[in-house]
């Protein structure tokens, strides 16, 4: 603390991200990191790019990656966005397109970093509770006054998914609001908001290459929507910094993209791992909650989630625990590779014989 501090600084409570520690042997099955690496093509363009370019600025408006993108869903280059990870394009949207009179409405249990970012851009924001399931509750959403909503469809920490029906009614009861939908985790199950962009001008579509791509460590995030809502990204990205997406993210990108057979190999492993690890879960008594996201969130019912990832921890298995009400006792577990599950299990086993 400091008394150079601004006003807003004080009253900031920060993300916290999941741990990147330096432990020999680790496990690592917290941060939803995708466990295979990424498309050899996308290596491939990445050191290409490494040139003598590097002295140039990049494309301020990345048009290469927007028209690649734009072709793949189908949509208006003028109805693509791109930024350093979704993280970043979900700070423009909080500060050019949710700060309303009215509150942004978003549910109890979810992304941690959106009431992170109310608090940064002074966002008046009202929480709506997951029913009893920790599903998202629509009903709960319609009648209801508000400046915006977001949601991220699969939800998280639950990986629980929306049907695109549930997101069209959302769109329908809110037809004065930007309505943002929040897709990391679409590619592992869940079905995108992308095809209602034609018919619903509130709509606004996040997505990322961290995770399906395993691109995490490249940061680059993505959004969809109608032109005057991108424009409004537009103009925040061009008051903060015209330069974003840099030459080698870039190339990445546009590569990772091309190369739909890594993509597909690499997604269905990951989804019939996901399966394998809900079965062998399921076995060892947890209440497993079903996914559509690359990783699972599950609970013993006869032991502490805080001692079992603590436990873990101490046995190089790493998974995130949420110290938050209603769901301390469950762990997020990442969807790994099977030699990861099996050391997992196997730490598991021992925890719940010793009692």
């Amino acid at each position: 603390m400091s008394r150079y501090w601004s006003p807003i600084v004080h009253e900031l409570t920060p993300y916290v991200p999941g741990e990147q520690p330096q432990i020999e042997g680790l496990v690592k099955l917290n941060t939803n990191e995708n466990p295979y690496p990424p498309s050899p093509a996308a290596l491939a363009a990445i050191r290409a790019a490494a040139d003598e370019r590097l002295r140039l600025y990049p494309d301020p408006e990345s048009t290469a990656l927007r028209a690649r993108l734009a072709e793949t869903h189908g949509l208006d280059a003028a109805e693509v966005f791109v930024g350093n990870g979704s993280d970043e394009v979900l700070a423009f949207i909080f500060q050019g397109l949710l700060r309303h009179d009215r509150p942004l409405l978003y549910p109890d249990i979810t992304y941690s970093f959106y009431p992170v970012y109310c608090g940064l851009y002074e966002i008046a924001h009202e929480l709506v509770p997951l029913d009893d399931g920790l599903r998202i509750d629509v009903a709960a959403y319609e009648g209801r006054q508000a400046g915006g909503v977001i949601l991220a469809n699969p939800n998280a920490p639950t990986g629980i998914a929306l049907p695109l029906r549930d997101i069209e009614r959302l769109l329908i009861a809110h037809p004065d609001a930007p309505v943002v939908i929040d897709e990391a985790y679409v590619d592992f199950g869940g079905e995108s908001a992308v095809p209602l962009i034609g018919r619903y001008p509130n709509l606004l579509v996040t997505q990322t290459l961290s995770k399906s791509r395993s691109l995490a460590g490249l940061r680059l995030g993505l959004a969809f929507g109608q032109a005057p809502l991108v424009d409004a990204l537009n103009r925040i990205k061009n008051s903060f910094n015209s330069y974003p997406i840099d030459q080698l993210a870039a190339a990445g990108a546009l590569a990772a993209l091309g190369d739909a057979a890594h993509f597909e190999a690499t997604r269905a492993a990951i989804i019939d791992e996901r399966a394998a690890l809900v079965s062998a879960l399921t076995k060892l008594g947890f209440e497993v909650l079903p996914s559509a996201a690359n990783f699972v969130f599950a609970r013993h019912p006869e032991h502490d989630g805080a001692e079992l990832a603590a436990a873990l921890r101490a046995r190089a298995v790493l998974v995130r625990h949420f110290r938050q009400a209603r769901i301390s006792d469950h762990l997020r577990i990442t969807i790994g590779t099977p030699a990861q599950h099996q050391r997992l299990l196997e730490a598991l086993e021992a925890i719940l014989s010793a009692g």
